[in-house]
């Protein structure tokens, strides 16, 4: 086996690593603080569907035959880049992504958490999750619609378009999942109560993981390992964005901050309790 090779395969198990590895910081600083404080439900909510789509997709691409044979029907007889780290990865994320989830949605009943403002579900994850569930749900109806027997996969509808579409899916999370975070830290001119670490280990995956496929993409002397698999490609651009606007709130816009926890002074019970109330 060549350096490259070898070097693919390091990059892979490297970013499976950093990218697990990142889902438990902020589900530790949770329990730690016994608290959801500062942070919001969206991000672990949406990364459950994300997850699930990214798996789904993922396992497809690797063990459906029919599914293999209609990507090389349609990218010059090549196999999909997915390897055996991206869905032992996805499969990881999709559980740590349901724990963290449970924190805010059974905050109190299952981990003994005080309830937080950030635990509702906003409408915008509501919708995104909605309109991706039917956007694939189309999909596969136009799929059913226009099969027969002589179709061509390389040019008509088949069960590929649905795998990529239930793939889209993840992409279309990842680039909405941390905008509601992404506020809430400028609202409370603080990051306390969000893990920075998931963010730092988060963006050495996403650059492991361009590495990774850029090589596989080199070796098989055809980019199309890179346009063939667009939610690999876009999940590692898109999060290192997001990434580097959490490091400079982090580090630079609310560095030293003096800002309290919302709880600690008080302002998140009363409004709690000033939200009971009013729905009583």
């Amino acid at each position: 086996m060549g350096f490259l090779p070898i070097l693919s395969a390091l990059f892979g198990w490297v970013y499976f690593l950093c990218w697990s590895a990142s889902f438990y910081p902020q589900a530790l600083l949770n329990w730690r603080r016994q608290s959801t404080s500062g942070t919001t439900v969206d991000f672990p909510l949406l990364n459950v569907l994300g997850f699930a789509a990214y798996f789904t997709s993922s396992l497809a691409f690797y063990i459906s035959p029919s599914v293999r044979a209609q990507y090389a029907a349609r990218h010059a007889g090549l196999t999909p880049t997915v390897q055996l780290n991206d869905i032992t990865f996805a499969l990881h994320g999709l559980t740590l992504s349901v724990i963290t989830a449970s924190q805010y949605l059974f905050s109190r009943t299952l981990w003994g958490f005080e309830p937080s403002l950030g635990a509702r579900p906003s409408r915008l994850a509501l919708g995104i999750s909605a309109g991706c569930l039917l956007g694939v749900a189309c999909v596969g109806f136009i799929v059913i619609g226009t099969s027969d027997a002589d179709f061509d996969p390389a040019t008509g509808w088949c069960a590929l378009d649905v795998v990529y579409a239930t793939g889209y899916v993840k992409v279309v999370v990842t680039l909405v999942k941390y905008t509601p975070q992404l506020l809430a830290n400028w609202r409370n001119r603080s990051t306390r109560g969000w893990s920075i670490w998931q963010i730092l280990l988060d963006l050495a995956g996403g650059v492991l993981s361009i590495g990774q496929q850029a090589i596989d993409s080199w070796l098989q002397r055809d980019w199309s390992g890179i346009t063939g698999n667009p939610v690999k490609f876009a999940l590692g651009n898109a999060s290192m964005v997001y990434d580097g606007a959490f490091i400079l709130q982090h580090y630079v816009l609310y560095r030293g901050s003096r800002y309290k926890d919302v709880e600690e002074n008080g302002e998140e019970r009363r409004r709690l309790l000033g939200d009971e109330r009013r729905g009583g």
